[in-house]
C-alpha cells in the first residue's frame, strides 16, 4: 500500500487513496489511524485521510483522528486532498468537490508558474449558537458550526494558555467540540490556538480558524476578511458577504511518499 504525507500550516495527515490501494482490514481503519499517526512508532500525523469513489461528488473524503475517532470534516485536510488528487492524476479538474460526513465541500486550486500555489476551501454557510457556555466562570465559549462544531473563546494572550491541560478538562463539559482560544490583534488579524477533539493541540485547524472569524465578525470585533495567525503559520479566512459562506486559503505541502503493509503496520503498537 502506498501513502502520502501532506500538511498545511503544520496540520499534517497521511493520505491513502482507495483507487490504487486496498485495505486488508477495513474494520480496523480506526486502529490503522492510531498506529500511523503515532509520532514515535508510525509515520506521525494528526490523523489519516482516505480518498475514494463517490456517487455524489468527484471524490469521497473520510478522516480519522490520531486517537482513531472519525471526524466529520477538516478544512486543512480537505485543501490538501484537493492538491493530492490533482497531483496524483486522479482528476484534471481545478475545482473539485468532495463528499464528507458534513455534506459536499468544494476546493479550488490556485496556480502560479504552472504549480499549485495555494488551495481555497468553501466550508459552506456557518451556524452560530448564541447559547454561550460558561466554564468555571473563567472561559465563555460560543459554539460555531462549520462542518464540525467548535467552541470559541477570547483570551488576553494565547501564549499564556496551557491548551492541552485546559482542553482535557473543558472538552468534557462541551462534548464533541474542538476548542479555539483566540487573541484579538486588530480588525484584520487574530491569533489562535486550538485543541482538537481526538488529537489535542495541533499547529493549525482550518475549520477552527473559520469558526473564530465567524464569531469575531458577528461580535463586531473584526471584519469579514481576517488573517488568522496559528502556531504553524497564517491562514486567510473570508466570511463572504456575497453568499455567506466561509472560505479558507493557504499553501499546502507534500512532505513525502511511502509504502507499507497494513497487515504488519497494525501489529506495531499495542
Amino acid at each position: 500500500m502506498t501513502f502520502t504525507k501532506m500538511h498545511s500550516l503544520g496540520n499534517d495527515y497521511v493520505y491513502i487513496d482507495l483507487f490504487n490501494n486496498k485495505l486488508s482490514f477495513k474494520e480496523q481503519i480506526s486502529r490503522l489511524s492510531q498506529v500511523l499517526s503515532n509520532r514515535n512508532y508510525g509515520v506521525g500525523s494528526d490523523g489519516i485521510i482516505l480518498i475514494s469513489k463517490s456517487d455524489k461528488a468527484d471524490f469521497k473524503f473520510q478522516i480519522y483522528n490520531s486517537d482513531g475517532s472519525e471526524a466529520s470534516m477538516c478544512g486543512n485536510g480537505i485543501r490538501c486532498a484537493g492538491a493530492y488528487v490533482y497531483r496524483k492524476g486522479l482528476t484534471k479538474k481545478t475545482n473539485i468537490s468532495f463528499e464528507t460526513k458534513s455534506g459536499i465541500r468544494k476546493v479550488r486550486l490556485i496556480f502560479q508558474n504552472n504549480k499549485i500555489d495555494s488551495v481555497t476551501a468553501d466550508l459552506g454557510e456557518p451556524a452560530i449558537n448564541l447559547r454561550r457556555v460558561n466554564v468555571d466562570n473563567q472561559f465563555i465559549f460560543t459554539p460555531v458550526y462549520v462542518g464540525n462544531t467548535h467552541g470559541v473563546t477570547v483570551v488576553k494572550s494565547v501564549d499564556n494558555i496551557d491548551v492541552n491541560a485546559l482542553g482535557e478538562v473543558i472538552e468534557k463539559k462541551i462534548p464533541n467540540s474542538n476548542l479555539e482560544f483566540i487573541e484579538l490583534m486588530d480588525s484584520n488579524n487574530i491569533k489562535m490556538r486550538v485543541y482538537e477533539r481526538g488529537s489535542k493541540e495541533t499547529l493549525a485547524c482550518g475549520t477552527g480558524a473559520a469558526a473564530s472569524v465567524v464569531y469575531t465578525y458577528l461580535s463586531g470585533l473584526t471584519g469579514r476578511k481576517v488573517n488568522v495567525k496559528l502556531l504553524g503559520g497564517e491562514l486567510e479566512v473570508n466570511y463572504s458577504s456575497e453568499d455567506n459562506h466561509v472560505y479558507i486559503s493557504s499553501p499546502v505541502e507534500e512532505v513525502f511518499n511511502g509504502e507499507m503493509d497494513d497487515r504488519k503496520v497494525l501489529k506495531l503498537v499495542k
